[in-house]
């Protein structure tokens, strides 16, 4: 047979180009024997490789047996080759372990870093394989797992499995040696039948059994003596004894190929118990008579491991619902029929605070909850309830009647929002949900998937317990979006975001006591914008962590300037969430306040409630260190969200900040002027200053001095300005601007 491509290396393989092991002839010889090499693929095999695609979210798996100088693959997914140099092999050394062998990067593994498939296409990262091992030990090639991104969570559960696989490739592999030897050589078949693990017995022409190895006196709990010249239709349920009969005579009169595929059927044994088995028939003629032997394997214990392998697959373990890849497969078939269908995501809105609150044991105590809810109410309306990860579900509707969808959404959001018991305890979470009609919002599964997730996310931007149609403009917001994200991008790297300031006004003689730094961005096209342009974007980027650093940076080296000529000078600097995540928040402020001189209590550090709700002894140790360097920590935009009288006593915070929405009509709305009082009175309460954003009218600033609010920003005394316009409006004059972005000049 003509080799189908040639190694991928250019190195003329050498002796010395691959690990190799003591025994590699006896290996080889032991290869040869199963007759896979060079063979065309198979749907045992290749449903295999299938399974353990979606098992490990691979976009490459293989069954790969290794030659002397090559590795053909018998199965693959994802791969367009079926065989490369040996040289090149992540198998060959993987045939050499003992267990599964992992390579987590190979990038960074001196074994494969130089690797021609790691440096050009596949562009191997990650590989795990295991040995195939055949019952004498040798080890003749691998089922591995490839993908092009590095994966360091391979678990213990993740080997466990890829064994499993393994060992089913095997016993395949093991039933083809068997029939091979059957069709060469009589003698040797019988050989290789004493010590088979498996059931062997040939039978004449009409159906008597003249062979009967020790593993069908086991299996059967008949002897070689009981059975021989026996009609082996004993062995056969009744239901199918017709069958059998009908299949004896064409394998009699040369009606089926001499070895055919295995097939599954029940077996009786002498006690009349059933029992799983997978057959393998071939058939030969000696001394003119027709003679058929019979391989017969027990699959129970296979069974059991495919059912294992298969709900590993297809049925999320936590819920039992169908899984991610169960709902695609399912999607694809409907949607592949051009059949109508409404497909509803839907995540849980503060799912996040329950795992906060109360860790994860109650986050998932909530999803068994709300996934036996699902099911309970779609019962004989939904085509399909699962889960497609963390807090999100999808429901599978036939035909596109929004009618009904909407109905059920309304059943749906009601049910998961009552109460869900947690050790005695009731906790309640709110639903979101989108929904999107096939094949109109959607050809394919992913793309009606992105519908609905973009339709979803409306509904979260709305609250709770929403559920909203997808609509065109939605992709179209959607597209914006992407290339406002573009754009973030290079607005860094080329130095387009500039620091605007504010100033912070005391109540007592309306003296400037500090500004708070603005974030805006100069666009070369859009010109200056406002962060609520952009900042909710940028806060989501990978950026967030790396622009928050600069403008604390720079807005500190400018209050170092500001504070010569104003001694009591304060900063007030917003902070990204991501800068929490980073990891360097405390060392960077340490650093910032040594490089520009700036004493701790001359900066103020404004969280906002998504940092404080996280409510986890990582945070709280954070702001308690940044506390006790003498930094001051303000709580941003409070009152409008769910922040909790508890948390304020738990964490350090110095000041209260009442959002500009409770300031705008403090004078004639007597609800917002409540909420403004309530919040004096708790920043009194627990020692706190207060601040009110927002300040436009003296009548305003008249009720908030009444009430004892500590200080005030707002239109009233300044709009945000460039740091040149507001030293010489509210420090002095000449003083300069202290930092610019990276990729600008400094302005006089």
């Amino acid at each position: 047979m003509t080799r189908p491509t040639e190694p991928t290396s250019s190195v003329e393989p050498t002796p010395t180009s691959w690990p190799m092991s003591a025994d590699e002839d006896d290996r080889l010889a032991a290869l040869a024997a199963y007759h896979l090499v060079d063979t065309p693929p198979e749907e045992e095999f290749d449903r295999l490789v299938g399974l353990a695609s979606r098992l490990f979210d691979v976009p490459i798996v293989l069954v790969s047996l290794v030659a002397g100088d090559r590795q053909f693959f018998k199965a693959r997914l994802g791969l367009d080759v079926c065989e490369t140099g040996r040289d090149v092999s992540f198998c060959a050394h993987a045939i050499l372990a003992d267990e599964v062998f992992v390579v987590p990067d190979a990038r960074q593994d001196p074994r494969f870093q130089a690797n021609d498939l790691v440096l050009g296409p596949p562009f191997i990262r990650f590989y795990a394989g295991k040995p195939l091992i055949t019952p004498s030990g040798r080890r003749i090639g691998t089922v591995c797992l490839i993908d092009s991104r590095p994966r360091d969570d391979f678990s213990a559960a993740d080997r466990h499995t890829l064994t499993d696989i393994a060992g089913l490739v095997m016993e395949r592999m093991e039933i083809r040696r068997l029939i091979h030897a059957r069709i060469a050589d009589q003698a040797r078949f019988e050989n290789i039948a004493a010590t088979s693990p498996d059931a062997i017995l040939c039978l004449t022409g009409d159906g008597r059994v003249s062979f009967w190895n020790a593993a069908a006196e086991r299996l059967f709990g008949y002897s070689a003596a009981e059975m021989v010249d026996r009609d082996a239709a004993i062995l056969v349920p009744d239901s199918w004894r017709r069958l059998y009969a009908r299949q004896l005579d064409r394998l009699r009169r040369g009606l089926m190929p001499a070895a055919g595929p295995s097939i599954e059927l029940p077996v009786i044994d002498r006690n009349g118990k059933a029992i799983p088995a997978d057959l393998s028939v071939s058939t030969w003629t000696e001394g003119g008579a027709v003679s058929i032997g019979v391989i017969i394997r027990d699959v129970t214990e296979r069974r059991s491991s495919e059912e294992r392998l298969f709900r590993l697959a297809y049925v999320d373990s936590l819920t039992g619902l169908p899984n991610r890849g169960a709902w695609y497969r399912r999607m694809a078939e409907v949607m592949a029929a051009s059949r109508p269908v409404t497909l509803m995501l839907l995540d849980l809105a503060g799912f996040k605070e329950v795992n906060d609150a109360f860790g994860n044991p109650a986050g998932d105590v909530v999803l068994k909850s709300a996934a036996a809810r699902l099911r309970d109410i779609c019962a004989g309306t939904a085509m399909m309830v699962a889960r497609l990860a963390g807090d999100e579900f999808v429901i599978l509707l036939a035909g596109d009647d929004m009618a009904r969808a909407s109905a059920l959404a309304d059943r749906l959001m009601a049910a998961v929002s009552a109460p869900h018991d947690i050790a005695g305890r009731p906790c309640t979470v709110g639903v979101r949900m989108g929904i999107a009609l096939g094949p109109g919002h959607g050809g394919d599964p992913d793309e009606l998937l992105g519908a609905a997730m973009l339709a979803l996310q409306q509904a979260k931007r709305a609250g709770r317990n929403r559920h909203v149609l997808f609509e065109p403009a939605l992709r179209a917001a959607a597209t914006a979006r992407r290339a406002l994200e573009r754009e973030l991008r290079l607005a860094f790297e080329t130095g387009q975001f500039e620091l605007y300031y504010q100033p912070l006004i005391a109540c007592e003689g309306r003296r400037v006591v500090g500004a708070e730094a603005l974030l805006r961005w100069n666009h070369p096209e859009r010109g200056l914008l406002t962060p609520a342009a952009f900042i909710d974007v940028l806060a989501q980027k990978p950026a967030a962590a790396a622009v928050g650093d600069w403008v604390l940076r720079t807005a500190c080296r400018q209050a170092a300037v500001w504070r010569a000529s104003r001694p009591d000078f304060r900063i007030a600097v917003n902070l990204f969430e991501a800068q929490f995540r980073s990891g360097h928040l405390l060392e960077l402020v340490r650093e910032v306040l040594a490089e520009t001189g700036l004493p701790p209590q001359a900066l103020e550090l404004e969280i906002v409630e998504t940092i404080v709700l996280r409510n986890d002894p990582l945070t709280l140790q954070l702001l308690d260190d940044l506390r006790a360097l003498g930094v001051g920590l303000a709580f941003d935009d409070y009152g409008t969200g769910f922040a909790s009288l508890s948390l304020l006593k738990r964490f350090p915070v110095t000041r209260l900040k009442i959002d500009r929405s409770f300031i705008r009509d403090i004078t004639t709305d007597a609800e917002d002027a409540a909420v403004v009082r309530a919040v004096l009175y708790l920043g009194r309460s627990f020692g706190m200053e207060v601040i009110a954003e927002g300040v436009e009218t003296e009548a305003q600033l008249e009720m908030l001095c009444r009430h004892d609010c500590h200080e005030v920003q707002g239109y009233l005394f300044g709009r945000p300005v460039p740091a040149p316009v507001f030293a010489e409006s509210f420090v002095t004059g000449g003083v300069t601007e202290a930092g610019s972005p990276p990729g600008r000049s400094r302005q006089g």
